[in-house]
């Protein structure tokens, strides 16, 4: 390992200077030096940010909090118009969370978010991570914040050399080394902030790092190296059907996913179940179907490839009729694409 031992006090100092000067303007903050930020606004936004981009993720952000200002306006939500709002989002196990964690501070709480990480934990859906961010960066808590990029700036600060998964105990720890009762908000979205604009995961901006002197990555040479990963298993491969049937007055039939499972309490098209060997092609109902291609959709665990199959018919059983232009916007990205497939083969008709 290179000689050198990153100084704690120098690089907090160092940090929240550059984050005071640098930090990003983002719709969910309230600047460097704020007293608090709404904690609405924190726990929705990190819940928003898993697993997505802040500039995906922004837009969302801006119409959930114009049509749902406070908790309990949220809380109030049926069902059907949050999983909708929700769509494009994905991993949409966490659009039911949300809503059960709203309903729980509106119904338990008063519409107040407890302000500790032991409280916060308690709330269904909100895990570790979620719990420190809002503890810090809402209620000025002590709180550890550990992401994804908290974990490759520590990596290359200190050259760990376990490959993740395993080194995340040693991360965190390296991390929890820095938290104190100053500006522990700040603290949390500076580091942040310095992972996702310098120290990036490809091409780090070392010359433009206010704490590359004490960084044992960079004295390494090879900071991108860090963090190690293991290599991943290849992704599965699944395959299935769907069915885009239209009623020729410019509407398609849909219908809401069973609540568990993938893309539970969704918007969906009618579709086979998904498998490694041949699905079913027994359509939902008989008509003269006609295929119209296939899409590609990649979900975390594995990649699905969609046979869209497209018919003309009258009023689905179980089923309801959606315009096709609010159907796009309502449906998941994977059946949006459907959609869209099945459009195109029925103009080709």
């Amino acid at each position: 390992m290179p000689d050198v031992s990153p100084d704690i006090s120098r690089i907090r100092s160092r940090l929240l200077a550059w984050y005071d000067a640098h930090g990003r303007s983002l719709p969910w903050r309230a600047g460097p030096g704020a007293a608090r930020t709404e904690p609405y606004r924190v726990w929705l936004s990190e819940v928003m940010l898993q697993q997505t981009t802040t500039p995906h993720a922004t837009p969302y952000f801006h119409a959930f909090t114009q049509r749902w200002p406070t908790v309990s306006d949220l809380a109030a939500a049926p069902d059907a118009e949050v999983m909708a709002a929700w769509a494009g989002l994905g991993y949409y196990a966490r659009a039911r969370n949300l809503l059960a964690c709203a309903r729980a501070v509106a119904g338990d709480h008063g519409g107040v978010f407890p302000d500790t990480e032991a409280g916060l934990l308690a709330l269904p859906g909100v895990g570790a991570y979620t719990a420190a961010a809002v503890a810090a960066i809402a209620f000025g808590r002590a709180a550890n914040v550990v992401d994804g990029n908290v974990e490759r700036v520590m990596a290359r600060l200190f050259a760990v050399e376990t490959p993740v998964p395993q080194a995340r105990p040693e991360l965190r720890r390296l991390a929890g080394l820095f938290v104190t009762d100053h500006r522990p908000g700040d603290w949390a979205q500076a580091l942040m902030d310095l992972g996702a604009t310098v120290c990036r995961p490809r091409s780090p901006l070392c010359g433009q790092c206010p704490v590359a002197e004490d960084c044992a990555g960079r004295a390494g040479g090879s900071p991108e190296r860090y963090p190690i990963k293991t290599k991943k298993a290849d992704r599965p491969q699944r395959r299935g059907f769907a069915w885009v049937l239209f009623d020729g007055q410019g509407r398609v039939a849909v219908e809401t996913r069973p609540d568990k499972g993938l893309l539970g309490g969704m918007l969906g098209l009618p579709t086979s179940d998904w498998t490694r060997d041949a699905p079913s092609d027994a359509p939902p109902l008989a008509a003269d179907w006609r295929e119209a291609g296939t899409v590609e959709h990649v979900f975390t665990h594995f990649g699905l490839t969609l046979t869209v199959r497209t018919a003309t018919g009258g009023a689905p059983d179980g089923r309801r009729w959606m315009e096709i232009e609010a159907a796009r916007a309502a449906l998941p990205t994977v059946f949006a694409k459907a959609l869209d497939r099945g459009v195109s083969g029925m103009l080709l008709i």
